[in-house]
């Protein structure tokens, strides 16, 4: 019998089956997205504490930009079947630490968008400010990238008539420029998905399969 083959020992539905069912798959799709959200909150977590790791690194022992290419050499060998420790995607976690430097606002706002949406935000934006009102409003409104994108090239953010401040004369010289990085982008969802198929396998086996 097919998945979707009724057993006919269950037919008709009983009385009030139909609004029982109804709310027992809003409870289900409820379910999948806090897991989702969750699984989000530690790939960016993660991403931004890779990211910072190397600008520590970086910054107190003078490591050049090659360490970069090796780091992903080796995270690759250790982890062959996860993607997302591209060379690419590295300096975008170098460059999302870098104009983030307060973890507490990655946990509080930034791990609520899909690694691919901060990517958006590095890559079109220029100051901080523009980043926090554009990854507020793409919250709100649940925007997928596509239309987050867009909403930055059609310049939102000043048709809405909001008052900008320049952040730029809060941050230091070098931050802004930084952290807009043009370099293609890695698959984000289905890095995600990975991300969440590693925790679960460690969930049963015991193993840690990601770092921290």
């Amino acid at each position: 019998m097919s998945v979707n083959e009724i057993p006919t020992s269950l037919t008709p539905s009983p009385e009030g089956y139909a609004d029982w069912l109804g709310e027992l798959k809003a409870q289900i799709h409820e379910a999948q997205q806090r897991a989702a959200q969750a699984v989000n909150l530690e790939l960016v977590l993660l991403y931004w504490k890779i990211g910072n790791a190397i600008l520590i690194r970086q910054n107190k022992q003078g490591w050049g930009a090659k360490v970069v290419d090796r780091l992903a050499h080796d995270l690759r060998s250790s982890f062959p079947d996860m993607q997302g420790f591209s060379v690419r995607n590295l300096k975008y976690m170098r460059a999302f630490a870098h104009c983030w430097s307060d973890i507490q606002f990655v946990q509080q706002l930034l791990h609520k968008l899909p690694w691919g949406h901060n990517l958006v935000l590095l890559d079109k934006l220029d100051t901080e400010q523009q980043r926090r009102w554009y990854a507020a409003k793409a919250i709100e409104h649940n925007w997928s990238r596509n239309i987050l994108v867009m909403q930055i090239e059609t310049r939102l953010l000043e048709r809405s008539g909001t008052a900008v401040t320049n952040f730029e004369a809060r941050l230091p010289s070098h931050q802004s420029g930084h952290c807009r990085i043009q370099i293609v982008r890695i698959p984000a969802r289905r890095a995600a998905n990975q991300f969440a198929q590693h925790r679960a396998d460690r969930a049963r086996t015991g193993r840690q399969r990601y770092i921290y």
